[in-house]
């Protein structure tokens, strides 16, 4: 049964201005902005109104019923702005959030309630903590949208509307609840149609043929017979678990505690639908309305309840609970099919080897950045610098093998470099060479170990490499490409460095 929550803020805008300038309390005081040339009231504070101020009137008529009156500029996109960021700030109660122009919210509570223990505590909570924020807010809760809106706004009865009780909780109101067209509404009035069930029981027909089928399709959302769209201000992740906290939990234990249990769901999810996450993000919202949040990822597709917990916990200490943490949220972003030989690798009682190499990478990554490990595997290139490819996975298998007899250095430069040598010829190795300023004189040489260039390429010359070792013992891997002759004189580069 689905359950949403309406949220009327009654002076949006003037409650902002009050917050940020506190000195503005009691006194009465109004948005202004220029419309067809006159300046005319937006919006207007509680003390306003009770003056007899209203939004639409002309800046001098007001005046003239309040001279006192201070007028303030208006802006057009504050409203939108606030109401998206107080949006943000309610998704610790629900994740469904959607912002309702131009002064309300609505909440897809479904399924959210329990958490609070039932939907009195549910709403009265999120009332109490808007009220005490500084807001003049009204809201209720029922099994539509539609219902729940026209509660808020015109009805003093109990807010909290159950699934039988939302005909008659509309009946008394007016056809303003509704959301009905200016146009429809004059129409009613002139018939005396001055509340909801003055209509709701004339035949459909003659409702649409009198006032429209925005007539019908209004009271179909409130009834819950027509779909009512809803697009929340962020879109919930497929995969994602709650645990509200009922006293602000401070410690690093607390954290860890309520960690692992989102683990401990999140996983069993996974692990029920064949998926691994590879990525997940643990969200903590604070009661002073802060969110502070940290985020792991793997090599591959894991619900290790174990293996997450530890990359987790290298991360908890960068968490500020502040005065204490009322909501975790544990997300899943990106995750990945898990087949039968995944299962098998991120199993703790798996004898397969690839179980510890995996979570090394991880922890590894965790604790140095995800560019610290990288696997490689051969491609079909002789040139070194072309001769591997980068693995994105574990599973990834290699299409080729390594073919060399000979030593490789652990440093391999991106691309050789260029260096100056003196040499006898043909084929002798360099006596000495410079590198970056430096002259190393050579003591010691191997080879040479000749790679040609792909057959495809027609002028592709041919590589001999050497591993020299120079006066100070510090051992390189050079190459001349192609040979001495008469019409080419063969360049020299360095390579790489043995360790």
């Amino acid at each position: 049964m689905k359950r949403y929550v309406a949220i009327w803020f009654r002076h949006l805008l003037t409650d902002r201005y009050l917050l940020r300038q506190p000195e503005l309390a009691g006194e009465p005081f109004v948005l202004v902005a220029k419309q067809k040339g006159r300046m005319v009231v937006m919006a207007c504070c509680h003390q306003a109104e009770k003056a007899g101020i209203e939004t639409g009137m002309v800046v001098a008529d007001a005046r003239a019923v309040l001279p006192k009156l201070a007028v303030l500029d208006y802006d057009p996109a504050m409203a939108e702005t606030l109401l998206t960021a107080i949006a943000e700030w309610t998704i610790r109660y629900t994740p469904l959030v959607a912002v309702d122009m131009p002064d309300g919210l609505i909440l897809d509570a479904t399924g959210c309630a329990h958490l609070w223990g039932g939907e009195i505590p549910y709403l009265k909570d999120i009332m109490g903590r808007l009220k005490t924020s500084g807001y003049d807010v009204r809201g209720a809760m029922a099994g539509t949208i539609g219902t729940a809106w026209a509660v808020s706004r015109y009805s003093r009865a109990f807010p909290i509307i159950t699934e039988d009780l939302q005909t008659e909780a509309l009946l008394s109101l007016p056809p303003n609840a509704l959301r009905l067209p200016h146009d429809v509404l004059e129409k009613l009035s002139k018939l005396g149609l001055y509340q909801i069930k003055s209509f709701i029981s004339m035949p459909r027909p003659v409702l649409r043929r009198r006032f429209g089928q925005i007539m019908l399709d209004q009271l179909g959302k409130a009834l819950g017979y027509v779909h009512e769209t809803f697009e929340p201000v962020r879109p919930i992740e497929p995969f994602q678990e709650r645990l509200p906290s009922m006293e602000p939990i401070r410690t690093a234990t607390g954290i860890e505690i309520a960690l692992r249990k989102l683990l401990e769901k999140l996983c069993t999810r996974l692990a029920a639908e064949d998926k691994g996450l590879r990525q997940a993000v643990l969200k903590c919202y604070r009661i002073d309305g802060e969110m502070r949040q940290i985020e792991i990822g793997t090599t591959g597709p894991s619900c290790s309840v174990a293996h997450l917990f530890r990359l987790f916990e290298l991360k908890i200490s960068g968490i500020e609970p502040a005065l204490g943490i009322e909501l975790f949220v544990l997300e899943a972003p990106t995750v990945e099919p898990l087949p039968a030989a995944q299962e098998a690798l991120w199993s703790l009682n798996s004898s397969n080897k690839l179980v510890a190499i995996a979570e090394l990478i991880d922890r590894l990554a965790a604790r140095a950045g995800n560019d610290v490990v990288h696997r490689y595997l051969p491609a079909e290139h002789h040139w070194p610098e072309r001769s591997f490819v980068v693995a994105t996975s574990l599973n990834d298998q290699p299409q080729t093998y390594w073919r060399t007899d000979q030593p490789r250095p652990v440093e391999l430069l991106p691309q050789p470099e260029r260096i100056e040598v003196s040499a006898p010829i043909p084929d002798y190795p360099p006596m000495v060479f410079r590198y970056k300023d430096t002259v190393h004189k050579v003591k010691h040489a191997d080879g040479p170990d000749r790679i040609e260039a792909e057959w495809w390429l027609a002028d592709g010359l041919h590589r001999d490499y050497y591993a020299v070792e120079d006066e100070t013992g510090n051992r390189y891997w050079i190459f001349r490409l192609g040979h001495y002759g008469d019409d080419h004189n063969p360049q020299w580069f360095i390579h790489g460095f043995f360790a």
